[in-house]
């Protein structure tokens, strides 16, 4: 071979070799991640049903990644604690944050919380949602909404909304339906769904508004008798109940959110990889049918979605705490 055409043939197979190399190396941040245990941060006490949701998660992708995925119950001060935890964590992907609706809620909530919710986390996906539900002891001769407000009205002191706890969405799902049809009811706010539903079942207080996953089983049984979901349609859990705008009450969409998020300046190629076996995961046919019995529905958003839901949600949430006169200090 010529000499000069040898030379060439060498420079041309480098400069091959270089730009796979390079290639491979770009590509390496999203295909070697995992590289050690992950940290899931759940901002609640354990056995809640966001717990339950990143519990079902971090099983899986434990065994998706061929690396132990480990969930970190920091529960406290509405979910601040652990979300606060989370944003200041490394954005190397090896910290995942799973969150309520709490995350969209707590900005308007409180004077001070320790995340931006638009800046600290880099939006992954909106797992699975579950609409917001208002239930009666069956004592209560209601059958729909609109008999509920009728006779509240007629005697607004003997009447209370039994609330998993201050600035939750059943709570807000309350209030909203308190500021718009201006009907004077209050609110009994418990320290979680558990002990706000046991307090309907037991006719403690008359009526609730809770997150539909554990008031779920006492509707079946009859225990409890439910008015209508705050979703956009139907819950496939209880088909037969309907959404608050067939019963007369548009505009009061509320969903419990199960979303998953990293801290801020996590490489894109991390974002897409935990976002695509999300993904994968809760179309997984048994992990599908485990959270629709939780009485969450799989919504797997895009990273884009999400954000767009998040910010729509703070906004959302924000007006109806000012408007309700609340405030956590």
């Amino acid at each position: 071979m010529n000499p000069a055409l040898r030379t060439f043939s060498r420079g041309v197979c480098a400069a091959v070799l270089m730009g796979t190399a390079a290639a491979a190396f770009a590509a390496t941040p999203g295909q070697a991640y995992p590289t050690r245990p992950v940290r899931m941060i759940v901002p609640f006490a354990p056995g809640g049903p966001t717990d339950t949701v990143a519990r079902i998660l971090a099983h899986r992708l434990t065994e998706a990644w061929g690396q132990q995925v480990v969930v970190d119950n920091r529960a406290g001060a509405g979910g601040n604690i652990g979300m606060g935890i989370a944003a200041g964590a490394s954005p190397d992907g090896h910290t995942i944050l799973v969150v309520s609706s709490s995350f969209v809620v707590n900005p308007g909530l409180y004077k001070k919380i320790p995340y931006d919710p638009y800046r600290s986390f880099v939006p992954v996906s909106n797992v699975a949602a579950s609409p917001n539900v208002f239930v009666v002891h069956p004592s209560v001769p209601a059958k729909s909404l609109k008999e509920l407000l009728k006779i509240v009205s007629a005697d607004p002191r003997k009447y209370n909304f039994a609330t998993p706890g201050i600035g939750t969405t059943p709570d807000l799902s309350a209030q909203l339906l308190r500021l718009t049809t201006r009907i004077d009811v209050g609110t009994v706010p418990y320290g979680g769904a558990g002990p706000a539903v046991a307090a309907v079942v037991g006719n403690q207080v008359p009526l609730g508004c809770m997150a539909l996953p554990p008031t779920t089983p006492h509707i079946q049984a009859g225990r409890l008798r439910a008015l209508a979901v705050t979703g956009a349609k139907r819950s496939q859990t209880l088909p037969d109940v309907p959404t608050m705008a067939e019963a007369g009450f548009p505009g009061q969409e509320a969903d419990t959110l199960q979303g998953v998020l990293l801290p801020a300046g996590t490489p894109r190629a991390i974002v897409a990889k935990l976002h695509g076996d999300l993904v994968r995961i809760v179309a997984i046919p048994e992990v599908k049918e485990r959270i629709l019995t939780l009485g969450f529905e799989i919504v797997a958003s895009r990273p884009e979605g999400f954000a767009a839901q998040i910010r729509n949600e703070v906004a959302k949430w924000r007006k109806v705490v000012k408007d309700a006169g609340i405030q956590v200090n």
